[in-house]
C-alpha cells in the first residue's frame, strides 16, 4: 500500500509539476556519494515541503542546503546586467517568490534568483518567500489572489503593485528578465 502511494505522489507531482519531467528523487552528495550522504531525498514526500512564509535561513537546513547552496554558488549572473540593476533605484520595490521544495523549477531558478538579487544589492527583507504544497496552494491569507499556476514564480512589485512576473524559467535570464521588467522592456518577458 505503502508503495502504490509512494507512485501515485510520483506520478501526480510529475503530472502536474512544474514544467519539468524531471524526477524528485535526488542524492544528496554532489554527485559523488560517500558513506555520509548516500542518503536519497524524495521531494515529493510532504515532509520535506516548506510551506506558507519561508525564512531565507530555511535553506540552509537539510534536505534544502544541497540544492540551494549548489545551485546559488554555481550560478553566474551577467555582470553588465548587474550593473544595469544597479542603477535601479529600489526604495519602492518588493518581490514575492512563490515556489515548491518539491518542484525542480523552484530548486534551479530560486537559488540563482538569490544569486542575483545578492550581486544586485537588494535586501532580502523587500523578498517575500511563500511555499506551495504540490496542488501548488499556500497556507497563506490572500495566495488566492496571486493567481499561481506555475511555480517559481516571481512577482516584482513597485510601491506595492505588481509590475511584472518571471513565471517559472526565464526567458532570457533572471537578471536580464528583471531587467527587462523594471525598465519596462517587456517584449522579451514572460507574464
Amino acid at each position: 500500500m505503502r508503495k502504490c502511494m509512494f507512485i501515485v505522489s510520483l506520478l501526480t507531482l510529475i503530472l502536474s509539476g512544474c514544467g519539468t519531467g524531471k524526477p524528485a528523487l535526488e542524492n544528496l552528495s554532489s554527485g559523488k556519494p560517500t558513506a555520509e550522504n548516500t542518503a536519497m531525498t524524495n521531494f515529493s514526500e510532504p515532509s520535506t515541503w516548506l510551506l506558507g512564509y519561508i525564512q531565507p535561513f530555511q535553506f540552509m537546513d537539510m534536505p534544502h542546503a544541497q540544492w540551494y547552496l549548489k545551485g546559488f554558488e554555481s550560478y553566474n549572473p551577467v555582470r553588465e546586467v548587474i550593473e544595469k540593476l544597479k542603477a535601479i533605484n529600489q526604495d519602492d520595490l518588493t518581490i514575492k517568490i512563490v515556489m515548491g521544495t518539491w518542484c525542480p523549477d523552484s530548486r534551479r531558478e530560486v537559488p540563482r534568483f538569490m544569486k542575483v538579487l545578492e550581486q544586485w544589492g537588494l535586501p532580502t527583507e523587500k523578498v517575500t518567500f511563500i511555499g506551495v504544497d504540490i496542488s501548488k496552494i499556500a497556507p497563506v491569507g490572500g495566495y488566492e489572489e496571486l493567481g499561481i499556476e506555475r511555480v517559481p514564480t516571481f512577482i516584482i512589485m513597485k510601491n506595492k503593485i505588481e509590475t511584472g512576473r518571471i513565471i517559472e524559467n526565464p526567458v532570457t535570464s533572471l537578471e536580464q528578465d528583471m531587467l527587462n521588467i523594471l525598465t519596462r522592456n517587456e517584449n522579451n518577458v514572460n507574464q
